[in-house]
């Protein structure tokens, strides 16, 4: 007898352990956890992205103003 309750027993056991998750609540969203690190990631990535802009207006206004200059000499 004792065997078949200690059987009826794991198998309650085993039963009691595959039930269903709980669905999340729906009133309140998840709260971010990655902002700060996506910020401190993301800033250097604008920085660097704002550099290569700048340098490359300058470098446009360089070349523009050497082809100003060579198009004046020439005459």
């Amino acid at each position: 007898m004792s065997r078949s309750l200690l059987c009826a027993l794991m198998a309650l056991a085993l039963l009691a352990g595959c039930s269903k998750p709980k669905p999340p609540e729906k009133d309140r969203p998840p709260e971010p956890q990655a902002t700060q690190l996506r910020d401190a990631i993301q800033a250097p990535l604008d920085k660097a992205r704002a550099a290569d802009e700048n340098a490359r207006k300058a470098a446009d206004q360089q070349r523009a103003a050497i082809d100003a200059a060579e198009s004046g000499n020439g005459d």
